[in-house]
């Protein structure tokens, strides 16, 4: 309904939004309310002519107000730059390019010392090749190592392995032994360009002007400041990553090996943001910090104003209004009239997946020794100038930039998960998935509180989750997690847990086991053979890695495998049992109580079946008639 000024109420329709229903409407608006005005209403009259221009202008506007509405929405937009810029606000970040990952092998050659039975690898001589080294294939195709390659270092997550290269021809003695590791690459060119900033302003922001941009590695600016990205300008931590040693923490520098760094939160002032432009160009921007005051000389803390206390705020200079943070570094500090030095790595896309056996040119590296040792000038060099790469496996992964509908659905999935932790998959996946130099886990499982004291009244938090971790050792068996890697771990979760949830990390238990079984042989096969290839099979389908928390044991399984096994007849027997103490778990578990119909369950407290030691563990008899 509209008023037309002299108390008339005219009805107005907001349907039929095309042209002919708009010419329509505005005909029959014309014969209802000037029915004496307008009374030509052929295709040749004037009057049909400015109807018809009405309606042209009101179909325009219709279509315009449609379109602009649904390029708001995520699922329905079309234009390239609507669907970055709605992802980004969702946080999610398109891919410019996706670098190939490949392991590298990395070989040494490592002077031998000793006497007589005492002949081993001169560990004095053992480098330590640092991250970033870069590597290329004759394409010119470059790769740069994730991780630091200490040859002095061997652990189960970072193995290091020797073998004699050659001995002397008339002792035989070992002269040199060849070490070596794997080490992950990622491919990409490493590249700078310098920005001026210009006055300080809030929120500045500058475009590094290329394409492909994989990461932006470091902003440094004229002073020496460096600049922190993080995924939104509010955020004021960062993880931060020191190297475990009794340097920087005697405590937990003793589980070192299996955690070669420590993870902690550092406050972060100066910080930036990323953005991708329409072009596919990566723009950086900064924060509103425009002084270099503290916070609460603009924003005071009310305890201070008018105290006679050195931190006290006698006079405010501005007018205080909590609410402006402009002037504050609460979303991170503005640089001005300085030169910010952007280091960035440029991907090659699907041209960064490379054969096997190309990528042996190294480009760059640094080599260092344990500085305690004293070292042999030229044996030093010689050690130095052995080192080669070589790539077992073809480099995968690299691919180009997301097309419009890839960036749309994850980033819809992206804001569905919120990147936090709410189911137990969520916490197991991130667990799992910490990097391995702040520590491994292998195994994990997660419970509440409740649901491991289901009879009894609990006194914890009844939203704390109890997280249980279980690593591996040099030889691939279980074991219980490092203290520093635990604190890694507690440290790493912080930023996806829920606020109301407290996360306890726990070790979790290990039940060893073992398989004694019988079978009878059909005729014309060789018993020893048949009885080795029941124990293989058995090996391989109770491997570690096929066994989790709080699995169960079904006997017809283990029935099953062995009667698939070439050259088995019968299986007549199959006992599993509980292995403990010595070089096995302390733990015991009554595998007897626990078995119900043919089904050993796993105990309420979480635990890992394991077979130790498989070639000794699972024993067989044939049994003959």
């Amino acid at each position: 309904m509209a008023y037309n000024g002299s108390n008339q109420i005219k009805d107005v329709k907001y349907t039929h939004r095309d042209f002919g229903g708009l010419k329509n409407k505005l005909i029959e608006f014309a014969k209802t309310y000037f029915p004496s005005s307008v009374t030509d209403f052929s295709e040749a009259s004037p009057s049909t002519m400015f109807i018809e221009m009405a309606a042209y202008v009101g179909d325009v506007l219709s279509f315009y107000t449609d379109y602009a509405m649904k390029e708001t929405m995520l699922h329905r937009a079309t234009e390239k730059k609507n669907i970055y810029a709605i992802a980004q606000a969702f946080g999610y970040k398109p891919k410019l390019t996706a670098p190939a990952t490949v392991n590298i092998k990395v070989m040494c050659l490592i002077p031998s010392a000793g006497t007589g039975n005492n002949i081993k690898p001169n560990y004095d001589y053992a480098p330590r090749i640092a991250s970033g080294m870069t590597i290329s294939d004759a394409g010119g195709t470059k790769f740069h190592t994730n991780d630091v390659v200490d040859f002095a270092v061997s652990s189960s997550v970072d193995q290091t392995d020797i073998q004699v290269y050659s001995t002397d021809a008339s002792t035989g003695r070992p002269e040199f032994y060849i070490f070596s590791k794997t080490v992950n690459a990622m491919s990409g060119q490493k590249l700078v360009k310098q920005i001026q900033t210009g006055p300080v302003r809030e929120y500045p922001s500058f475009i590094v002007n290329d394409t492909q941009v994989q990461s932006i590695d470091s902003v440094v600016d004229s002073d020496g400041n460096s600049w922190t990205q993080v995924p939104f300008l509010a955020q004021s931590t960062v993880f931060d990553e020191s190297v475990n040693d009794i340097a920087n923490d005697p405590y937990l520098s003793e589980g070192s090996n299996n955690t070669p760094y420590v993870l902690r939160l550092k406050t972060v002032k100066r910080r930036f943001t990323t953005r991708i432009t329409e072009g596919e160009k990566i723009e950086l921007r900064f924060g509103a910090g425009i002084t270099g005051d503290q916070d609460e000389t603009i924003i005071p803390n009310p305890e201070n104003i008018g105290s006679n206390l050195p931190s006290g705020v006698n006079n405010l200079d501005k007018a205080f209004d909590p609410s402006n943070f402009l002037y504050t570094d609460v979303y991170g500090q503005a640089p001005g009239n300085t030169t910010l030095t952007v280091r960035y790595t440029k991907g090659y896309g699907l041209g960064a997946n490379v054969p096997s056996g190309t990528i042996t040119n190294i480009d760059s590296k640094t080599v260092t020794f344990d500085p305690a040792k004293t070292l042999i000038s030229g044996t030093r060099t010689a050690v130095v100038d052995s080192i080669t790469i070589n790539n077992d496996e073809p480099a995968s992964g690299g691919a180009a930039s997301e097309n419009t509908e890839t960036v749309r659905q994850n980033a819809l999935g992206y804001f569905a998960t919120q990147n936090r932790m709410v189911t137990r998959e969520d916490y197991v996946v991130r667990a799992l998935s910490m990097p391995s130099k702040f520590g491994s886990v292998a195994k994990a499982f997660v419970a509440s509180d409740e649901q491991m004291l289901p009879n009894e009244v609990s006194a914890n938090n009844p939203l704390a989750v109890n997280l249980y971790v279980l690593t591996y050792n040099k030889d691939k068996q279980l074991t219980t997690v490092p203290r520093a890697a635990k604190d890694n771990l507690r440290t790493y979760l912080s930023q996806y847990r829920m606020l109301t949830d407290a996360i306890n990390i726990k070790d979790g238990f290990i039940v060893n086991i073992g398989i004694d079984f019988e079978i009878t042989v059909l005729p014309g096969h060789n018993s020893n053979e048949v009885l080795l290839k029941c124990i293989k099979s058995l090996s391989d389908k109770y491997n570690i890695d096929k066994l989790s928390f709080a699995s169960a044991l079904y006997l017809t399984d283990i029935y099953l495998c062995l009667a698939n096994v070439l050259g088995v007849q019968s299986v007549t027997d199959v006992k599993v049992k509980n292995l403990f103490n010595g070089d096995y778990s302390e733990h015991r578990y009554n595998l007897q109580e626990a078995e119900y119909q043919n089904v050993i369950y796993p105990s309420l407290d979480p635990s890992v079946f394991e077979i130790k030691f498989p070639s000794k563990d699972i024993s067989g008899k044939v049994i003959t008639y």
